[in-house]
Order: structure tokens, then sequence, then C-alpha cells
């Protein structure tokens, strides 16, 4: 019997190629880094866009602050609910109790700087310093400021810019006592006011629901003289105040650069470094007190700046917009002026900005501006106005007369205007 023979074979394992298995590790890894990196960047990308397709969320709205309504004089500057019959039975019952009489009105009085303080808050500015000995300190500088807006995404607030500008943090504190962080909106460097931003879903519901925007009045009526006016805010170096007393003073200017405002002086005592606003007898704002404006006789008594002035200016840093600058100082030409020696009637320039967009375009000093593009210049003013309604790096045909020997000369000259943020 024949033996069947069998072929035993054993199969190897292939042997492992260290290198190859190294390179398809590092190709797959890199592969996976770059899907990675790339849906991340797609992530990125594309989620804001679907964010406000599903969720859209709502812009700001623009801030407009009305501008001032026809002149009312004081007489007629009566609250509705005080009609002239109701006064007149107030007037009776008094005859018999003066003293009474008097502790109502300045019960009145404190109402409305109660009403008006509810929508102030304490601005502060956090610093972080250091000694001669490197050791690090925080210091922190305030003024009073007031809600003066709403676009619908912040409450906006108007206040002094010294206290936050060098600021690394900036704190609004509600009359209340609740503090939110805030953010500077607008600067003025003019007039050295600020608007700073808090965001509305930082502010809780019930403090948003308490307070109002403090509406503005019209500081350029003519006959407010004498009248009675509450001033708050930080009047001394003891936190909240308030003062009562009356319109001492108008008619005061100080000179900006392509602006002029009204100075209103108060009877009223405060500090040298006083801040908050002076109300009329209806709450509004009248002037934003401004220190270092006063008499050298008078240093402490309290001064603002005339809101009518600054409104465009508000209005203009409630929305975060930049300035449009020309770069005069001047005045309006007097009647007398016009019509005694024959000075044409525009805005007379004093003197020009160094460096500044006039300068370079050769606009002088004792020049009168007439036109500025299209816009006829009746006064001074309405340079402010052309400034505020042009677009910075605007070229603009600026018409002035100037005088050559007895008689005044036309000129058209062009001017590039500049911007301040």
């Amino acid at each position: 019997m024949e033996e069947n023979e069998y072929i035993k074979e054993r199969v190897k394992a292939t042997p492992l190629n260290r290198r190859k298995l190294m390179r398809r590790t590092i190709i797959t890894a890199s592969m996976a880094v770059i899907f990675g990196v790339l849906a991340c960047l797609t992530f990125l990308v594309l989620q804001p866009v679907f964010t406000n397709m599903l969720y859209p969320q709502e812009e700001p709205a623009v801030v407009e602050i009305p501008e001032d309504t026809e002149e009312m004089l004081p007489e007629d500057m009566v609250l509705e609910e005080e009609s002239e019959p109701q006064i007149q039975v107030i007037e009776r019952n008094y005859k018999a109790d003066p003293i009474q009489m008097y502790d109502d009105q300045y019960e009145e009085l404190y109402r409305i700087a109660q009403t008006a303080l509810a929508s102030t808050v304490t601005v502060i500015g956090y610093n972080s310093e250091m000694d001669w000995f490197d050791n690090s300190y925080e210091s922190k500088t305030s003024s009073s400021g007031f809600y003066v807006a709403n676009n619908r995404k912040e409450m906006l607030f108007l206040s002094h810019k010294d206290v936050i500008m060098d600021a690394s943090d900036i704190l609004v504190t509600f009359h209340s006592g609740e503090s939110v962080k805030g953010e500077i909106k607008g600067v003025d460097e003019n007039t050295g006011l600020a608007v700073i931003a808090v965001k509305i879903e930082d502010v809780p519901e019930q403090l948003r629901e308490s307070i109002q925007v403090l509406k503005l009045a019209n500081s350029k009526v003519s006959n407010i003289l004498a009248t009675p006016v509450i001033a708050i805010g930080q009047l001394y170096d003891q936190g909240e105040a308030v003062g009562y007393g009356m319109l001492a003073g108008k008619g005061k200017t100080a000179s900006f650069t392509d602006q002029n405002v009204e100075i209103l002086t108060t009877d009223i005592y405060g500090g040298t470094n006083a801040s908050g606003v002076i109300l009329n007898l209806y709450g509004e704002v009248l002037g934003v007190i401004y220190p270092g404006m006063g008499s050298e006789a008078a240093p402490n008594l309290v001064t603002a700046i005339g809101i009518s002035d600054i409104k465009q200016e508000i209005e203009r840093m409630s929305n975060g917009r930049s300035k449009s600058v020309l770069g005069i100082n001047g005045i309006d030409v007097s009647k007398e002026a016009i019509e005694n020696l024959g000075v044409p009637m525009g805005a007379y320039v004093t003197s020009i900005v160094m460096s500044s967009p006039a300068m370079n375009a050769g606009i002088q000093s004792g020049d009168i501006i007439t036109k500025i593009g299209e816009r006829t210049i009746l006064k001074y003013s309405d340079v402010t106005d052309a400034m505020y309604a042009m677009s910075p790096e605007t070229t603009v045909y600026v018409t002035v007369m100037r005088q050559g020997g007895e008689e005044y000369k036309e000129l058209v000259l062009e001017v590039t205007l500049g911007e301040v943020k």
C-alpha cells in the first residue's frame, strides 16, 4: 500500500513595514486636521449667517434729537395740569399762611428734581497705575451724567470725557445704586463731553422701566433770564446734590473750532469741578454744567453750556458718527457793521486753526464766509450746521468776501474737510 505524501505549508505574516505605516498614519492625521480646520472655518463663516436668518437681531435705531420748537415766552410756560383758576385758588388759600406757601413751593421744586435725578448716573473711570516703588494701585475719577437717548440696543448717557478717556474700565452707576459696565460711544473734543453706552441687556428690566430719557429744553428762548432753575448732579465734593436758584446770566459765548456755544450762569453755588445739569420747571435740561466758564469774580457760581448749542453734537455722538472740520473760529457780523460799515452778511473769521483744512485752502482771518457749497451762510452758526450736514473728506467750494482796500472782493476756495472721530 502506497503511502500518500502531503505537502505541509505554513503561511507567514507579511513583515511589518513601519515606514509605510508611519506614512499612512501621518497622512490620516493630517487629513483629519485639515478637515477639522475647514469645518471650523466653515462654521465661523456660516454660523452668523444662519443665526441672523433664524434669529434676526434688531439693528440699533438711529438717534434723532428733536430740534428746538417755536420759541415760547416764560409767561406761556405753564404746566398743563396747572390752570389759571387752580393757581388763583392756591393763592387765596395761602394768604392766611404764607410760610406754608414757601414750604410747598420748595417741596414742588424737590419733586421735579427727584424725578430728574432718577435719570442721572455717575460715570466712573478706573485706572491702574504704578507708584515710585513699582506697586500697582487703582485710581478712579467720576462725573455726573444723564440719560439722553436709547437706540433699542443701548442706553446712552451724556457726561464729561475727562473721567473716561484714559480709563481701563468704565462703570455707570445708576441713581438706584446698581452699576453696569459702559463703553465710549462718541466724544466731542470741543466741549469735552462724551456719550457713554450701556448695553440694554446688561441693565435689569425693572431698572430700565423705571427711568426715562430726560427731555432737552430750548435754551435759546430770549426771555428766560431770571427764571427759576434747578441744578442737579455732583455740585460739590459730596456726591449727589440739588440746588435751587435762577438763571442769572445769558449771552456769554465760548469759542471752539467751527462752533460757538452759549454759557448760562446761575446764582447757585457749586464746586469748581461741579458736573450735572440745570433744569427748568418742566424738569427739562436747559444746560450741561461746565466748570471753569464762570466769571473770575464768582468762580463758584454754577455755569452750563446751553443745551440748544450741542443738540446736534449729542445726536452725532449717539450715532457714533465722525465729525467734519473746517478749522476756523468766528462770530456773526453785527447788524451795525452791515448797516454802517458796509460789511457783507455772513460768518466773520476771527482766527484759523493751524494746519486745518481752512488754512490749507487759503482762508484767512478777517474773511467773511458767505457760502459753503450750495448752503448760504448768514451767521456763524450756519457754518456749524454745514459741518454737521457734510461728511468728512468732502471737497467743497467755500465762498468768502475778503477786504481789499475799501471794498470786499469775492473769492471761491476749494476746501477738503477734515475729520474728527
